[in-house]
């Protein structure tokens, strides 16, 4: 891989400006500012790195694809990201313009710089830099990038069921999100899923006076409120029946993995403003953030909060709940389970809005084709990664479960990327590092197909 990363090193200033150009063009999909401009950018820089590419469109933004072929036989890496982006608001926060990308402290500030563009245009720089130097591919690599990621990608699971050949391959590798244990890469064997709703309880046919129906109407904030207890209890343990029957008991590979992770429970109660955590006492911390399911209720909203005092019974209020979801649950059994709690616990009158999904998925953090990925990460950043069984957020990677291939997530960004949020920065070497990154996978996958590391 030397002569690789030494083309890498060679064209560092032109990978960088390129990125910047890439940045300075919006791709806004909750308003579809520039997306089509950014899809005719990025289809051209595939093509320019060497990839045979398509276009397809969607009943939304279009999904852009690339392939540069390898050896009949060898294996094939699919490679996710996402080149829309998040609104720039609130633009006063920033320190400078989000779509006009500014080097600062050895940072990268831009919308988009760490999510998704830096990272998935360092996997294209990384499918150049091999594709030039060896003057081949070594291993076929395929790129799917979509347009809607940062709008719940509604259509990427029915793209992928209609293009599965298209799209076979051995490993799915995406590079999205950032460190979340100091500078030390990260390679993530899977996310949690979640399932959204929002609860709505409606009472009298008005707002009444407290005083005269006081006793002899009930309350909806009251009915919600004492549903809560008979959601979960006070160790934050579901109590909704059959809720943990698809979840896994922790794997000896799996507490390994956590054993091996920086995680001060002390320091991070303390960071959010809490004496201790909470949770199942007979869990660790971590688990408790990634591989356990939980529900959370999110907001609350009935009645008069307002100045001063009004005395009345209000007409109905409504939470909104989420789900995170581990292992084999799915999302859909899990509505019908609370669904059929609801009607059992006297509370089927409830109207239950259902407000998105996403399915979890997992790969064993013991299987064989994580070795590769750890050793390309390590030659890419220069230390060895932590092995992180799952994100505790979620994101819509179970789609790709429908290609049978173990899907592994690879954050290039640094801890503090602010992605969402103003001043959302990458780190000029994390993204270098993130080219080299690419060009080990496909260097060291193209070895195991030699049969140099079988």
């Amino acid at each position: 891989m030397d002569d690789v990363f030494a083309y890498i090193e060679t064209n560092r200033q032109r990978f960088l400006d390129e990125l910047f150009a890439l940045i300075r063009q919006p791709s806004i999909s909750a308003t579809g500012e520039g997306v089509e401009a950014c899809a005719a950018m990025v289809l051209a820089a595939m093509s320019d790195a060497g990839m045979q590419t398509r276009r397809f469109e969607s009943e939304g933004h279009p999904f852009l694809y690339g392939e540069a072929q390898g050896a009949v036989g060898a294996p094939t890496i699919l490679v996710y990201g996402h080149y829309d982006v998040q609104p720039a608001d609130p633009l006063d926060q920033w320190l400078s313009p989000p779509f006009e990308p500014t080097v600062r402290d050895g940072k990268i500030y831009g919308r988009g710089a760490g999510d998704n563009k830096g990272q998935f245009f360092a996997q294209i720089k990384g499918i150049e830099a091999v594709a030039k130097t060896l003057g081949g591919m070594p291993v076929t690599v395929k790129v799917l990038l979509e347009g809607e990621e940062e709008v719940g990608s509604p259509h990427i699971a029915r793209f992928i069921a209609q293009n599965k050949e298209l799209l076979a391959a051995d490993l799915v590798y995406c590079s999205d999100g950032h460190h979340n244990y100091g500078s030390r890469p990260e390679v993530l064997y899977g996310v949690r899923g979640l399932l959204y709703v929002e609860v709505t309880a409606t009472g009298p046919n008005r707002d009444l006076h407290s005083g005269n129906f006081g006793g002899m109407a009930d309350s909806p904030i009251e009915r919600l409120c004492r549903l809560i207890p008979l959601l979960k209890d006070t160790d934050n343990r579901v109590l909704v029946p059959g809720f943990y029957d698809d979840v896994k008991a922790l794997s000896a590979a799996d507490a390994a993995a956590l054993a091996d992770l920086p995680f001060d429970a002390s320091a991070a109660a303390e960071n959010i403003g809490l004496e201790g955590l909470a949770g199942d006492p007979l869990a660790s911390p971590l688990e408790k953030r990634l591989l356990q399911p939980t529900l959370n209720v999110n907001g609350f909203r009935g009645g008069y909060i307002g100045k001063g005092s009004k005395t009345i019974i209000p007409s109905q209020a409504t939470m909104k709940m989420d789900f995170r979801l581990v292992d084999a649950q799915q999302p859909e059994k899990i509505y019908a389970m609370f669904k059929a709690f609801l009607e059992a616990e006297g509370f089927g009158d409830l109207e239950v809005t259902h407000h998105g999904m996403m399915t979890p998925w997992r790969t064993p953090v013991d299987h064989p084709a994580a070795e590769p990925v750890m050793r390309a990460v390590e030659k890419g950043f220069g230390e060895p990664p932590y092995r992180v069984p799952s994100l505790g957020g979620s994101l819509p990677l179970a789609a790709f479960t429908q290609l049978g291939a173990p899907i592994f997530l690879v954050p290039y960004a640094q801890d503090d990327e602010h992605n969402h949020s103003p001043n959302e920065s990458m780190g000029v070497e994390n993204y270098i590092n993130g080219i080299r990154t690419m060009a080990a996978l496909i260097g060291g996958k193209g070895e195991r197909a030699g049969g140099r590391d079988r």
